[in-house]
């Protein structure tokens, strides 16, 4: 799966990416026939629910996965963003088992 990585009113570190490239490459052996991803990183004005906001959107062939998350850390809303994708991802495969 192609991931393109950008960040919003920042420059990401090498860590960070190193970081986001490696939750990808997990949630990518769960999802299948994935064909691109893309994470956006952006610095939101809300410093009291967090200002680190990240946005997931996988495309599969039949449709667009698409999971943000805010928090205080990137890390954790790179969690928070995956962890809904994966739900998205079981109820889309209950959805063509049944």
């Amino acid at each position: 799966m192609n991931v393109q990585i950008q960040s919003v009113k920042f420059d990401a570190d090498k860590k960070l990416i190193d970081f986001v490239e490696a939750k990808m490459a997990k949630l990518d052996r769960f999802i299948e026939r994935a064909t691109s991803a893309e994470v956006i990183m952006r610095l939101d004005k809300d410093p009291e629910h967090g200002n680190k906001v990240v946005t997931i959107k996988i495309a599969v062939p039949t449709e667009t996965l698409i999971a943000e998350h805010q928090s205080k850390s990137f890390e954790e809303s790179v969690d928070g963003a995956i962890d809904a994708i994966k739900r998205q991802v079981e109820k889309m495969k209950d959805k063509f088992t049944k």
